[in-house]
C-alpha cells in the first residue's frame, strides 16, 4: 500500500486484506478443498461494512484484473443500497439508475398518475429511473 501511495501519489481509500496464511478465505468459505493454499487465487471478493460478500469476481491466473471495473462495482454498490436503485449494466457514477418497480397497485398508480413529480423518467410502468442528486451518485462513500 505504501509502495502504491509512494510511486503513484494515489492512496487506497478502502480496506485490503493480505491474507498470506488464507485464514480469512477459510473463515469466508472462500478456498476449495482441493485448491492448493501456496497457488495464487485470482479472485476479487468486495465485502461490506456488515461482513457480508456482495460480489465475487473470478479471473484466469493468466490474466489480470480491471481495477476500474472493480471501483465501478464498488461505486454501483455503495449507490444501490444508499439510493434503493438499480444500476445497469456499465453504469458509471454521475448516470441515471433505474427505480425498483412499485410493488403495491397504489404504488402503481401513484407512480402513472405523475412520475415527473417523482423525479422519474419512466418508459412503462416498471421502467423508470432518475438522476441522483449532485454529490449522491456515491453517497456510500464516506
Amino acid at each position: 500500500m505504501r509502495s502504491i501511495a509512494r510511486t503513484t501519489g494515489i492512496s487506497i481509500p478502502f480496506p485490503v486484506v493480505a491474507d498470506r496464511t488464507g485464514e480469512v478465505a477459510c473463515l469466508y468459505g472462500m478456498v476449495a478443498p482441493d485448491v492448493s493454499k501456496q497457488e495464487t487465487v485470482r479472485n476479487v471478493f468486495l465485502i461490506d461494512p456488515n461482513q457480508i460478500i456482495r460480489a465475487i469476481l473470478i479471473y484466469p491466473l493468466t490474466n489480470g484484473r480491471s481495477i476500474p471495473e472493480i471501483l465501478r462495482l464498488v461505486d454501483a454498490l455503495q449507490t444501490t443500497d444508499a439510493d434503493k436503485v438499480v444500476t445497469p449494466a456499465n453504469w458509471q457514477p454521475g448516470q441515471p439508475a433505474l427505480v425498483p418497480p412499485p410493488q403495491t397497485y397504489s404504488a402503481l398508480l401513484e407512480r402513472e398518475k405523475d412520475p415527473e413529480e417523482l423525479g422519474l423518467t419512466c418508459k412503462d410502468w416498471f421502467w423508470c429511473y432518475k438522476q441522483l442528486p449532485n454529490g449522491k451518485e456515491n453517497a456510500g462513500n464516506k
